[in-house]
């Protein structure tokens, strides 16, 4: 069991979950951190049910804000685990509300907006194609892949500091079932190391993806006063669903 594993009830979900009913910097902080992480599956989900990029765009932005300036988590269930299900399900009441309101003013009353690139996001969007699937398996889908990513990029981040970057992108294809590496043989040719050598990096690469990624995912799954085994197995149960969303 990894320290990250013993030390569960500080990650960001956690700080969250306990601060229902009270506004703390860290437990907005620790939102916020969360939400830059995981905005764009929220983002495509709510494409997906307006019409009008620009209402998206409003939409989310003020579902964000929404979060943010009230707290609104005294309705979070513990129990429940997942950060997952519950941005889904706070999204979901978010567009009902709005539908009904009068849009009086610019969604998010004014105030600062949360750093979130639309531009970029509505471009990816479009190249994704028309949705083969309902909004919410594709809001699970997102979310899978948000979670990979920010694994990947905390990786290549750890490579690039210390100096290894053309490394790292030779190895990211072994990071995960649905790349298409080139042969070691290739590989070692290219980076001037052994082949022998070249299949040890890759497979500590792969192992400190794997730790990264558990990381990534345990930030989400909230402990609930369990013990670790039992939330290690709630982070198992995580990983295996979200490999399930990606079809690996």
């Amino acid at each position: 069991m990894n320290d990250r594993i013993q030390r569960f009830p500080t990650t960001q979900w956690n700080v969250v979950i306990a601060a229902q009913g009270v506004h703390t910097p860290d437990a907005r902080q620790a939102l916020e951190r969360l939400f830059e992480t995981y905005w764009y599956p929220v983002y495509a989900f709510i494409r997906s049910r307006t019409k009008d990029p620009a209402d998206a765009e409003d939409l989310t932005q003020g579902f964000f804000t929404n979060l943010l300036d009230h707290c609104s988590l005294d309705s979070v269930k513990p129990e429940l685990g997942r950060f997952r299900a519950f941005l889904l399900a706070s999204a979901k009441h978010y567009l009902s509300v709005e539908r009904a309101r009068v849009k009086a003013h610019k969604r998010g009353g004014g105030k600062p907006a949360l750093p979130l690139d639309f531009v970029s996001a509505d471009r990816r969007y479009r190249l994704e194609g028309p949705p083969d699937d309902n909004p919410e398996v594709r809001f699970e889908r997102q979310w899978a892949r948000a979670t990979f990513e920010a694994a990947e990029e905390e990786l290549r981040s750890q490579f690039v500091a210390a100096g290894k970057a053309i490394q790292f992108e030779a190895f990211r294809p072994y990071l995960s079932a649905g790349g298409d590496p080139v042969s070691y043989a290739e590989m070692a040719a290219g980076l001037e190391m052994t082949e022998a050598a070249v299949k040890v990096a890759v497979h500590r690469a792969r192992r400190h993806f794997g730790r990264i990624l558990r990381e990534q995912i345990a930030e989400t799954v909230a402990a609930s006063g369990a013990e670790p085994r039992a939330w290690e197995h709630d982070i198992n149960d995580e990983i295996s669903y979200l490999f399930r969303m990606l079809g690996r």
